[in-house]
């Protein structure tokens, strides 16, 4: 079997504090995905800070990064549709419009987060980005944080929003989501198999959930993202050295398994998207 391995380089929130070892600029992220690219990762999920290392949807700074990106390697690309809560609808699909990836997030629902901050995907917001995404060539990579957002994706596979087969991001351990034990997957697993069926899918977990499901999705069938947006410890009191040690990492757990890592292509092949 194959296995896509993501790598989430810097996501909205850590910074140089958390760990100084987090890519923040363009030129950064650029260098960070083809270490990791080089490593294993088939798939890059990307978010953008501005210059003060904010979250930032500038489109501006996708079409540097991915240039740069491009110019070193054919790594699937996923753009984030989410990661500055003042975004607007519009800024948040501008720049899929403009670069056409292979991929991008389709958050099913919305949620509070326990920063007291709230995560919104309203209805009708879903319903013109996953309408939009079909007219650009862009595959929604659908990001789930509880069993009722693989609801609300079905509700939106049957309205013929989103096509199918579809493909699905576990986010387990998220704040205010689910959380991240192998109980809590089955039962996500389970509940797109009902909903989804025929439905590929990937998974991750946030801070000490990182591992067990690692080692859980690779056990049900799935694939895996790892990275800094999710976790910026290596390990118990020790922090990550580069997003190149996760997938490192991820890779050898990959092959234990008796699997093999997907190549760019393969995973392609695999999601049904165009290079």
């Amino acid at each position: 079997m194959k296995t896509i391995i993501t790598v989430a380089t810097t996501g909205a929130w850590p910074t140089k504090k958390e760990n100084p070892n987090v890519p923040l600029t363009p030129k950064e992220i650029a260098e960070d995905v083809y270490e990791c690219y080089k490593a294993g990762a088939a798939v890059a999920h990307l978010h953008m800070r501005d210059d003060e290392g904010k979250g930032t949807m500038s489109k501006e700074k996708f079409e540097e990064t991915v240039t740069l990106i491009r110019e070193k390697c054919d790594i699937v690309l996923n753009l984030t549709t989410s990661g500055d809560l003042n975004a607007t609808d519009e800024t948040r699909q501008a720049h899929l419009k403009a670069l056409r990836p292979e991929l991008g997030s389709f958050d099913c629902g919305s949620m509070n987060w326990l920063n007291n901050s709230l995560f919104i995907n309203h209805p009708h917001f879903l319903e013109e980005l996953g309408t939009n995404m079909k007219a650009w060539g862009v595959k929604p990579e659908i990001e789930v944080f509880d069993p009722g957002m693989i609801g609300n994706a079905a509700y939106y596979i049957k309205k013929r929003v989103l096509d199918t087969p579809a493909h699905f991001q576990f986010c387990m351990g998220a704040a205010n989501g689910i959380t991240g034990t192998m109980k809590d997957l089955i039962f996500m697993k389970d509940t797109l198999d009902r909903l989804a069926p025929g439905s590929t899918w990937s998974c991750f977990g946030v801070g000490k959930y990182a591992m067990e499901m690692l080692y859980g999705a690779i056990a049900l069938g799935g694939h895996v993202r790892v990275g800094m947006e999710d976790n910026v410890m290596y390990g118990k009191g020790v922090l990550a050295k580069s997003n190149r040690q996760f997938v490192e990492r991820a890779r050898r757990v990959v092959e234990e398994y008796g699997n093999e890592v997907a190549t760019p292509d393969e995973a392609r092949n695999i999601l049904g998207v165009a290079k």
